[in-house]
């Protein structure tokens, strides 16, 4: 997996921004669409502020849910709130934004209906172009957490979680996170460092270390990082 450190949680959001631009640009040069699956948390929502200022075409844009809390419409613990929030000064389409059916009655149901718009989205087999990832002071990526049954689900993209942290939640799963184009860790936080040196080591012991990392950059505050330094051997998106 690829490092890259700078300073703070503001250089992150920055330089994630930058990232997912090119990456944006490439795709859609290439394939004539991007897709990206974005996580939730502070640092990302300013990371997603500085991305809808960027000159792309935001008309080939496709942005998912990588998890999503089961929670009525426009509630805080909501992504999908604080997502729309964060993109409102781009001009992204608002149909392009897909948001997790969590507050359907038959969520079973909701998660394969999920997975069938992706499909329509980004073909079938579902490969996303970028997967934007955080990590959990627990070792947890996505809504994937430690014991859940969650993590031995294989045959499904979208699938449900046990509660967790008071609410249960929907989440791509490992199979569709693997196939994935390119994969941005976005960490930050002193709280993270030891979670940070299991996931470089390969720890497949927490759920975060049974993503793929020869598809990854790991972007991190110099916090989070702890004694790493970058390490680089190209760019993401190259």
């Amino acid at each position: 997996m690829n490092l890259e450190v700078v300073t703070d949680s503001g250089s992150v959001a920055e330089r994630a921004a930058s990232i997912i631009a090119d990456c944006a640009r490439e795709a859609i040069a290439a394939r004539g669409s991007f897709v990206m699956a974005v996580s939730g948390g502070h640092t990302p929502w300013i990371m997603l502020r500085r991305l809808a200022a960027a000159r792309i075409p935001w008309r080939a844009v496709h942005i998912i849910q990588v998890d999503e809390r089961v929670a009525p419409a426009g509630h805080p613990d909501r992504n999908l709130t604080h997502l729309r929030e964060s993109l409102l000064a781009s001009p992204l389409p608002p149909d392009q934004l897909y948001a997790m059916p969590v507050e359907s009655p038959a969520l079973e149901a909701a998660a394969g209906f999920y997975a069938a718009t992706l499909r329509r989205i980004a073909g079938d087999p579902l490969i996303i172009d970028l997967v934007h990832l955080g990590l959990g002071p627990d070792g947890h990526t996505a809504s994937l957490v430690p014991g859940d049954p969650v993590l031995d689900i294989y045959t499904s993209d979208v699938a449900l979680t046990g509660p967790y942290q008071g609410r249960r939640r929907m989440t791509l799963t490992y199979p569709i996170l693997n196939r994935a184009r390119h994969i941005l860790w976005v960490v930050t936080g002193e709280e993270k460092a030891g979670m940070v040196n299991r996931l470089l080591d390969g720890d497949r012991s927490i759920p975060a270390g049974r993503v793929r990392s020869d598809r990854a950059l790991l972007l991190a505050d110099s916090a989070a990082a702890g004694q790493h330094s970058s390490k680089t051997e190209g760019l993401l998106c190259a």
